[in-house]
């Protein structure tokens, strides 16, 4: 079936239009959903639209807090402050309890209390010795005392009553504005929460009314699309009525074509019956042709039959002619092949000689090698012995510089004493020449003053193990025990 092309063409554009309407759909579709991505990418900035007064709100919100927190950790920054010189005055007040807590510190306090205690016995004395001469104007004196004493403390305690009504008032005050504050923010928290949610209300309105319009449009895309495919298959039943006529008529033409097809075919047989009748007179005549060519050719075959006898014989005669000059130069080349194998034997043997002499000098490079790498053996070997050599020198210095810093720590450590021992003694000196201007009971302070440094009779020094050296022994406690080495111990020693 042949057909124009122009027809060929209107079927195939009938057959394509559903495809390309559905294409045409889905870009117009496209370029709607790219519109509208493009309008909210404008409008998202705008100021004056629902979202942006809410983020201008939720902007100014966040700033606030932000100035909030700031303040907050201006307040914090403060009270830390606050608490650190709080800690520094703790420490330092534990510093001073923990010296006091010295034993030695203890000595010295017990010794001033001794002192003020025989000081005080002094003056009851000199009390009692005066008590008789002046006790009704002392009395007097003590009650005049007594009575202003408590005038002051009557006032103290007003004073102190108006301080704390004073300091209430101001902490109801801060509580009320605090709590004024506080609500104010509620209220203001509460209604930008309604603005909110209204707004998202109007929001949610617009986005129902968008998917409503939507849902329109596509309705009437469905019905548009419906009565296309109606006149589409309209359209397809008209094109069938048109496609059955034309078949039709293509059958019409074809039964003509096979009636012609026909007479051609009966013409050409009997064209090919003619045509053989003239083939078989022309073979006829070939065959006897034929027949006087074979003669002739017989008889001339014959003619070469003995012309190739003759010719053979004078080819036989000239092989044999050929085969002796053959055997000769065979002699010949087996005389010169003898005499080229001498001369390679004699060449193999230069080369088994050079080959020799090559093997024996890479047996001397080998040795050579071999004797390098030993060497460089042996120099790394010295290298490890100088490096363990180095290490054992390193770990004999490292040895002398704990050596030297265990001593170091024993120097320093005779040192922080040393020192605390001048800071006690300084301490001691200015108690004794404040208790020297009141009482001349110094004798206890003096005693508690004393150098003693290891607090055991022999020097203070320090062993080799951490041990002060200077105790003779302890009891349970860790004090110091009497020394009991006297004469007495020594004669029952004897005595035994």
């Amino acid at each position: 079936m042949v057909l124009p092309k122009a027809e060929w063409e209107r079927i195939q554009d009938n057959l394509d239009s559903t495809t390309r309407e559905a294409a045409r759909i889905l870009t117009e579709k496209k370029e709607r959903e790219e519109m509208h991505l493009r309008s909210k990418a404008a409008v998202k900035d705008w100021p004056n639209t629902i979202m942006g007064l809410a983020q201008q709100k939720l902007k100014a919100k966040k700033l606030r807090e932000e100035k909030e927190e700031e303040e907050r950790k201006l307040l914090d920054l403060e009270e830390q402050r606050f608490q650190a010189a709080k800690r520094k005055e703790a420490l330092d007040h534990a510093k001073t309890y923990l010296y006091y807590q010295n034993e030695r510190v203890k000595g010295l306090h017990s010794a001033l209390l001794l002192a003020e205690v025989l000081k005080e016995r002094d003056a009851q004395v000199e009390f009692k010795k005066l008590k008789s001469d002046v006790n009704k104007k002392k009395g007097e004196e003590k009650e005049h005392e007594h009575k202003e004493a408590i005038l002051r403390e009557q006032e103290k305690a007003h004073q102190c009553y108006m301080n704390q009504q004073a300091l209430r008032r101001d902490q109801l005050e801060q509580i009320k504005e605090h709590k004024l504050q506080a609500d104010l923010a509620k209220l203001e928290d509460k209604r930008e929460g309604e603005q909110i949610q209204r707004l998202n209300r109007l929001y949610q309105l617009e986005i129902q009314r968008g998917r409503e319009k939507e849902q329109e449009e596509k309705v009437e895309r469905q019905r548009l699309y419906h009565e296309h495919v109606t006149e589409q298959k309209i359209i397809k039943a008209v094109e069938e009525q048109k496609e059955m006529e034309e078949d039709d008529r293509i059958r019409a033409h074809f039964k003509a074509k096979e009636t012609i097809a026909k007479l051609i075919k009966k013409k050409e047989s009997e064209m090919r019956r003619l045509t053989q009748e003239h083939q078989d007179k022309i073979v006829y005549q070939l065959a006897v042709q034929m027949n006087e060519a074979l003669k002739r050719e017989d008889d001339r075959l014959a003619k070469d039959i003995a012309k190739k006898e003759a010719e053979q014989e004078k080819k036989r005669k000239e092989k044999e002619a050929k085969e002796k000059a053959a055997i000769e130069s065979i002699a010949e080349h087996r005389a010169t092949v003898m005499k080229m194998k001498v001369e390679k034997e004699r060449e193999k043997k230069e080369e088994g000689k050079k080959e020799l002499h090559a093997l024996m000098e890479k047996n001397r490079i080998y040795l050579e090698t071999e004797k390098a790498k030993k060497q460089r053996q042996r120099d790394a070997n010295m290298e490890v012995q100088k490096i363990q050599i180095q290490q054992m020198a390193e770990k004999q210095a490292k040895k002398q510089q704990e050596k030297q810093a265990d001593l170091d720590y024993d120097i320093q450590r005779e040192a922080i004493a040393l020192f605390k021992e001048r800071e006690f003694q300084s301490y001691a000196k200015q108690v004794i020449e404040s208790e020297s201007k009141t009482t001349h009971h110094l004798y206890p302070l003096l005693k508690a003053s004393k150098d003693g440094r290891g607090l055991g009779h022999g020097p203070f020094s320090r062993g080799r193990e951490g041990v002060n050296t200077s105790f003779q022994a302890q009891d349970g406690a860790g004090g110091q025990l009497p020394c009991c080495s006297c004469t007495p111990a020594q004669e029952v020693k004897n005595m035994k």
